[in-house]
């Protein structure tokens, strides 16, 4: 084989591994779009259940807020009212507002998902924070002080309706055959005082957790809007 037939096949064998090099870049490139588009369409789809379900939370622990604060008015208001039989016709309402409980369970079902394939699913960093804080904490927190309600209505408020108890609409009114029961210092007052306690402690982590939510919130439009 002579000298120019040899330079012209190094030339061409060079120039074949270079085309093979760059339909091979070809290939990776069109191939990582497609999985960063997958990636990017699993994110949006997450983050947009997640919103959803973020918006019944929200909606269901805004109402258990004001069940909360409506049983602290009410207890208020039977600790500063001598009951008589006139009064007792507000009671039977203020102690349906007390005498009650809610039960929470956070919509986990997209974060759980989200979670199983690895929240570094989420490229904002601040947002995979706030998820975590919110389903590992905050909603935690709301689920065991709603809890501690709940166990009292059992241990302290149902002993005392097995024996008193006329007539109960649940979360509407409660009647006693005794209207006096609240008006000497005594177990029934400081079961009262306890409750305000329970509620506002109660109220408070619902209310941190709503700020949460809507933070969260935020943030998810800013990036479904970034992804669109």
């Amino acid at each position: 084989m002579g000298e120019g037939h040899t330079k012209k096949y190094f030339k061409y064998a060079i120039g074949e591994i270079v085309l093979v090099v760059i339909g091979i870049l070809i290939a990776l490139s069109i191939n990582n779009w497609n999985q960063n588009r997958k990636s990017q369409a699993f994110e949006s789809d997450m983050l947009s259940q997640i919103h959803t379900n973020l918006e019944i939370d929200k909606l269901n622990l805004s109402q258990f807020a004001r069940n909360g604060r409506n049983a602290i008015q009410s207890s208020k208001k039977i600790l500063a009212t001598e009951i008589t039989k006139v009064s007792s016709d507000s009671l039977k309402f203020w102690l349906g507002d007390i005498v009650q409980f809610d039960r929470f369970q956070p919509l986990t079902n997209a974060y759980e998902v989200l979670k199983s394939k690895g929240l570094d699913e989420v490229s904002n960093k601040e947002l995979r924070l706030l998820l975590g804080s919110y389903y590992e904490g905050k909603s935690m927190h709301i689920k065991k002080s709603m809890e501690d309600i709940e166990r009292t209505f059992n241990v302290d408020w149902l002993p005392m309706l097995k024996k008193h108890i006329v007539e109960m609409k649940f979360q509407e009114y409660l009647v006693l055959d005794n209207f006096q029961l609240f008006n000497e210092r005594g177990e029934n007052r400081n079961l009262l005082i306890i409750n305000i306690d329970n509620y506002g402690g109660m109220v408070d982590h619902i209310e941190q957790g709503i700020v949460l939510i809507d933070r969260i919130q935020t943030i998810i439009n800013s990036e479904l809007n970034l992804n669109e």
